[in-house]
């Protein structure tokens, strides 16, 4: 799995805000993000936007993981409750593996494990490899 985890490397976006890949596996991933106070909105929260891109980085992963590229065609994200700081992980799971299509839950916790947010990613299978060649 080196060529996926180089692969997710070169999302400059996910990356440049701190999120890391921790672990993919045929329609399995796990990607966390230490927040910091850059991370924060207004409210003092850590952004929904930081946090939908944790679950999204965490789905494309898992979504990629059989070697065929994939990419989302419907997601949705509900908060569960606001986090101010600390470690948290997504952690994607593959509900269903079609020909053309993936159904992805991902479950987005705190470090003591409550539950931040629920994602829900469909994905279509493209007919290219990844990385693409």
């Amino acid at each position: 799995m080196n060529k996926l985890h180089d692969f997710f490397r070169t999302d400059k976006f996910a990356t440049g805000i701190g999120i890391e890949l921790l672990d993919v596996a045929d329609g399995h991933a796990t990607a966390i993000l230490r927040t910091t106070p850059d991370h924060h909105n207004a409210a003092g929260v850590v952004q929904g936007g930081a946090i939908f891109t944790l679950a999204d980085y965490a789905f494309a992963a898992a979504s990629n993981s059989r070697g065929r590229l994939a990419t989302g065609i419907h997601v949705s994200i509900s908060y569960m409750k606001a986090v101010k700081s600390g470690v948290l992980t997504a952690r994607a799971e593959e509900v269903r593996c079609g020909k053309t299509t993936g159904t992805y839950l991902v479950h987005v916790t705190n470090e003591a494990g409550d539950e931040i947010a629920l994602f829900q990613g469909t994905a279509f299978r493209l007919d290219q490899e990844v990385p693409p060649q």
